[in-house]
């Protein structure tokens, strides 16, 4: 690399997948790009926790960082973009040595990464479920989770006097850098880690941000296009719809980029565009997912386009979200239709199998709040109920081996999600679980709402020729 690239302020980025990819490092070859002569450089070192993604890493360093971004809109413009924000990437080892000596490094100002919901091991109470193995294991000494391994860095950075850092989460957990802050201090807490626990909590910071980018995974049209496109054979290209969004806490404690030169938005709170967000677009996408896999849809832009599915999700919106988060600083019914013409964008390809994927973590996390809310102010929520109902059919699927592709749920106990179904009431069961519903569980309401909404899932289902199991 040249002198300037390595000489920057470095942003260690854990979770090295397709949407860092097309968001954060996207932003900050933007603010690269428009950097004055003596500005501070940042660079970003990426890598991974686990091993699933080794091939993706190999390609990227075979490229020294540099990939394709292909872009799309809902008219089928494309356009493409060669990222050069990526100084290093690290090769995955089981000691995660490469992460600790980057992590370490007093010129590693912002530890990021993005670990999806499931990844933080929160309980319906906001603290850490110590019964999941992997977490477990890391409270003895492993670092297989976010936890175990910026313990093993922010240990390493301590013991070298690395200085302050900002540990910023970049995924869709409500409150995200506040939770996450929360959990690292009750894992150094249980681990007896009192020393590293109290250097952690003088020299971190833990904004909470909000991210957007529907980012589907890579297929092989994609390097076929990239190709055709640019003449580059780039083998591991990545690829978004042309929107994107960024919402940050500014509570930074070792510098930061100008992420605003690029188009974020450095706010005090991040709440109100978080939850509009989470409940309108994550939850819809999930309603979309589940409802066209039911029907025999192979992707997002098909059930959005679906008169039924979609007026699923309208009337989720308007008839419970909105209600829940006014006043709000967004116009709420405006980002409802854009999120919609984002989901029919027909060039994006995002298939039902990854957005309806980690049930147990969407349901809790996305669609719960508004239940609760809704139910606390003495309303039914019927519309709202129409999301767990299609969630419910749709594991009823998996639970016979109907699905027509593998489901992935990260939090799922597999064993008690069939044992559900063999029960004389699986709903009872479904709306008495408390992973799911936390405080909720067991509520007479949800369990009434649910059942209408179950009544009303089957008979559509019927009438679009298919059986409601």
């Amino acid at each position: 690399m040249d002198s300037e690239r390595s000489g920057a302020n470095v942003i260690l980025h854990i979770g090295a997948g397709s949407f860092h990819r097309a968001h954060q490092a996207w932003y900050l070859h933007r603010v690269n790009l428009s950097r004055a002569p003596a500005e501070p450089a940042w660079s970003l070192v990426v890598g991974n926790i686990r091993a699933d993604m080794n091939a993706v890493l190999d390609a990227l360093s075979a490229q020294h960082g540099v990939y394709t971004l292909e872009t799309v809109t809902p008219q089928g413009e494309r356009h493409y973009e060669t990222i050069r924000s990526i100084m290093r990437v690290l090769p995955w080892s089981a000691d995660l040595a490469g992460l600790i000596e980057t992590g370490a490094d007093p010129a590693c100002k912002i530890i990021a990464f993005t670990v999806t919901e499931g990844g933080y091991y929160l309980d319906e109470h906001d603290r850490l479920d110590t019964a999941n193995p992997d977490l477990a294991a890391d409270l003895n000494g492993a670092r297989t989770t976010i936890y175990g391994a910026l313990a093993a860095i922010l240990e390493a950075r301590k013991a070298r006097n690395g200085g302050p850092v900002t540990l910023q989460s970049c995924d869709n957990l409500r409150s995200n850098g506040k939770r996450f802050q929360a959990g690292m201090r009750e894992f150094l807490e249980r681990r007896g880690a009192a020393d590293l626990r109290a250097w952690f909590d003088a020299n971190t910071a833990c904004p909470d941000s909000m991210v957007d980018r529907i980012t589907p995974r890579p297929t092989p049209d994609v390097r076929e296009r990239v190709k055709a496109a640019t003449g580059i054979d780039d083998a591991c290209p990545v690829m978004g719809e042309a929107f994107i969004q960024w919402v940050i806490e500014d509570h930074f404690c070792a510098g930061r980029p100008a992420w605003e030169r690029a188009g974020a938005e450095l706010v005090e709170s991040v709440m109100p565009y978080e939850e509009a967000k989470i409940r309108i677009l994550n939850a819809t996408h999930s309603c979309v997912a589940w409802a066209g896999t039911l029907i025999g849809l192979d992707y997002i832009h098909q059930g959005t386009q679906d008169a039924d599915i979609r007026a699923f999700a309208h009337a989720y919106v308007s008839e419970d979200v909105i209600p829940c988060l006014t006043p709000s600083p967004l116009d709420l019914a405006k980002y409802r239709d854009i999120v919609l013409e984002r989901f029919s964008n027909p060039y994006i390809q995002d298939t039902n199998q990854r957005v309806a994927a980690d049930g147990f973590s969407k349901i809790p996390g996305f669609i719960a709040p508004t239940l609760a809310q809704r139910i606390a102010a003495g309303a039914t929520p019927a519309a709202t109920a129409v999301l767990p109902a299609l969630f419910l059919r749709f594991l009823e699927r998996w639970h016979k081996g109907a699905l027509p592709y593998r489901y992935q749920d990260g939090v799922m106990d597999e064993a008690a999600a069939h044992r559900m179904f063999e029960a004389d009431d699986p709903l009872a069961v479904f709306c008495a679980d408390k992973l799911l519903w936390g405080r909720l569980a067991g509520n007479a309401a949800l369990e009434g709402a649910l059942r209408a909404a179950l009544v009303r899932i089957d008979g559509w289902l019927a009438a679009r020729g298919q059986s409601a199991a």
